[in-house]
């Protein structure tokens, strides 16, 4: 069988599907073809399949390197469920397990074997490795290798440890985020040499983007979680304590609301992940501990209650929803003390300063995201991929253009007032100045001698903070970790100061309302008409993942289902050209899904003949068992009855003879059936040609 032929055939047989994503072909290619590889792919573009295909197209084991127990664990229970022998060892494993899978690894039975990257420490493991057929090495989440990238994790310097055990053996990486500096990390640390690299862009489309400036943010909250009610979402938060309290005021509201963070206890960490992996509905209330070992394709909508701590960090998150393709919604809130916050992190860590100056520049990319006028999806992309796009539609400030004003001369009152106070002061002191407030603080200082005192006594104390806000997004201001976050003016902003340069900025409104896209819905993507039918689907799923004690989605994803409702499917040969039934998956939901379409219609068919369902010789199988069904008792329908198994039928349809020396090849073709049904079947098979 050609590689084009095989892959192919995998793809149908395992995965369910009849064509390959965009770019997934190719790196599909590389990989088969023994090529070193770096695949940066957006999160939910598919990147799993691009190792996962080729390691069942080979004939030994493929070691896949992956950051997160939870990930592996989830990785492992979806590969067996489409009937690929996989295992994971880590730390959870009891002693018996982990002798369990090595004795299937040494067997020949494994096809995956996942390890955590802390496995690479241990001489037993990098012993049973060597003792091993490897294929090759799959390291997923590959940004953690890089100190530059935001999930840095040291064990993974140690992969080329193992590689060069192998004696160099073949390394694919994969990762959803990597600017640049972190691409060139990568290979310096994966690879000996350039491996081929392929960029497949980072757009999520699906994902509908909004950022709203903080106003009265826990009612905002639940204003937008009342618009997606009954909907699987994370909320991630800037500490552990809020975590807590949004979870605790998200359920008193009547929602189900779990929190997560690393100071819980172990056990209770991971029991919140399952039931987030299990049922349908749940919100999670997170620090970013949460969701890298997340895999779960239904998670209509992520929102950052605070300003998250880079461009990359940000579009990570976000990509953890709307992975089955449906929309999905990221909402981001931030202020100025969040920008004042992630400011002055990175100025007080202990990082070198070529480290510090990187990171400052990954935040400026982000607040000119949260602070852009035009598209936010141009924005980002642009960032990541250096290329213009067009319009997405798909975002706030597509759906709604913002009001723009020329704000340069509110600005250089800004950045007047914060010079002539020696850029000792915040926010707070400095917009009570401008409105010309004579508090203590203003009388005592003599601020209210300034010449700018009362210069910006036209606007409200909110539109200064949106101004504020907004320079800081432009990086003309930053607050001193040295005076307690004073703001001070940085070199960009002396051509405004100077006058030489004209600023817009957007009149944001303080109005908290916001009419939620309700396309989040799984729902609202089936038809008044078919949405009955898909209630009843996605409860049959729910009671088969219960029984089984799985995710729903391991059975079958939104997506499947509502293709489900629309087509109706109604035989086996219908069900298996649904995307994403594979061939394990129709033998064993697919009657009982079929009885929820239709009950009266159910077929009782042969497995010999469900492997087959959808392929042309399913057509050629039921038209040989009409044959021998008409021809059981001979021509004139008195001789005894001959029986014909379904294996021999099987095997009838494979060869598809067109001569009775074809019939006799057969092997279990006996010459008392070759005199019954020879002729008739000869016949038939000619007609269908």
């Amino acid at each position: 069988m050609s590689n084009i032929l095989q892959k192919k055939v995998i793809l149908k047989k395992f995965f369910g599907f009849d064509s390959f994503r965009i770019g997934q072909e190719e790196i599909i290619d590389a990989v088969g073809s023994n090529k070193n590889v770096l695949a940066i792919m957006p999160t939910g573009g598919g990147k799993s399949l691009c190792y996962q295909l080729p390691a069942l197209m080979r004939q030994g084991i493929t070691v896949v390197i992956s950051p997160l127990i939870a990930l592996m664990r989830d990785q492992v229970r979806s590969l067996t469920q489409v009937g690929v022998a996989a295992a994971a060892l880590n730390s959870q494993n009891t002693e018996q397990e982990t002798a369990e899978i090595i004795e299937k690894a040494r067997s020949g039975e494994l096809k995956m074997l996942y390890i955590a990257p802390e496995g690479l420490s241990s001489k037993k493991f990098i012993n049973l490795i060597r003792s091993l057929k490897i294929e090759f090495i799959a390291v997923d989440e590959a940004h953690c290798v890089s100190q530059w990238g935001h999930d840095f994790r040291p064990d993974y310097l140690k992969i080329t440890v193992l590689r060069k055990k192998l004696g160099n053996i073949q390394l694919v990486a994969f990762t959803a985020t990597a600017d640049p500096d972190t691409q060139k990390d990568i290979i310096k640390c994966l690879f000996d040499q350039k491996p081929e690299i392929f960029l497949n862009g980072f757009d999520r489309p699906n994902i509908r983007l909004t950022c709203k400036i903080k106003n009265q943010p826990r009612q905002q909250l639940l204003e937008f979680v009342k618009d997606h009610n009954n909907q699987s979402g994370i909320i991630y938060c800037g500490s552990r304590a809020k975590t807590e309290t949004l979870a605790f005021a998200l359920s008193d509201s009547g929602y189900k609301t779990e929190f997560y963070h690393a100071g819980m206890d172990p056990e209770k960490r991971k029991k919140v992940e399952n039931k987030f992996q299990t049922e349908d509905g749940l919100i999670v209330c997170a620090t970013v501990a949460f969701g890298m070992g997340i895999d779960k394709p239904d998670i209509r909508f992520v929102v950052h209650a605070d300003l998250p701590k880079s461009i990359e960090s940000y579009y990570q998150e976000i990509g953890r929803s709307g992975r089955d393709g449906l929309p999905a919604e990221s909402f981001l809130l931030y202020g100025l003390d969040d920008v004042r916050f992630r400011r002055m992190q990175i100025d007080e860590s202990l990082s070198e300063l070529d480290k510090k100056n990187a990171d400052h520049v990954r935040l400026n990319a982000l607040l000119g995201f949260v602070e852009c006028q035009g598209c936010r999806r141009s924005n980002i992309l642009e960032y990541f991929e250096q290329k213009t796009f067009p319009k997405c539609q798909n975002c706030d400030l597509c759906s709604e253009p913002p009001k723009l004003f020329d704000a340069t001369d509110s600005i250089r009152k800004v950045l007047s007032v914060i010079l002539r106070t020696k850029e000792n002061y915040g926010a707070a002191h400095l917009i009570d100045i401008l409105r010309g407030l004579k508090t203590i603080k203003v009388q005592s200082s003599l601020h209210d001698k300034l010449p700018t005192f009362g210069l910006g006594s036209d606007r409200s104390k909110q539109e200064w903070h949106t101004i504020f806000l907004q320079m800081m997004g432009l990086d003309y201001i930053r607050p001193s970790p040295e005076r307690r976050g004073a703001f001070y003016l940085t070199k960009k902003s002396l051509p405004v100061l100077k006058g030489n340069q004209a600023v817009t900025l957007k009149l944001i409104s303080t109005e908290r309302a916001h009419n939620w896209t309700q396309q989040g819905q799984p729902l609202s993507l089936v038809t008044e008409k078919d949405e009955p039918l898909f209630i009843n689907l996605r409860q049959k799923r729910k009671e088969l993942a219960v029984a089984m004690n799985v995710p729903s989605y391991i059975v079958f994803s939104d997506k499947t289902l509502i293709e489900m409702a629309s087509k109706k499917p109604v035989t086996i040969d219908e069900m298996s050209l649904i995307s994403g039934v594979g061939q394990k998956k129709l033998l064993k939901f697919g009657d009982q899904f079929l009885s929820v379409i239709n009950p009266t219609m159910v077929q009782k068919m042969h497995p010999l003949r469900k492997k087959i369902a959808g392929q042309p010789k399913a057509e050629l199988y039921d038209i040989i068992v009409d044959v021998i069904n008409k021809n059981s008792r001979g021509a004139t329908g008195l001789d005894k009855p001959l029986h014909v198994s379904p294996s021999l039928i099987l095997k009838i349809s494979e060869v598809a003879p067109k001569k009775i020396s074809d019939l006799k090849r057969i092997n279990g073709m006996t010459q008392r059936l070759l005199e019954r049904f020879g002729k008739p079947l000869v016949r038939a098979v000619k007609l269908v040609d």
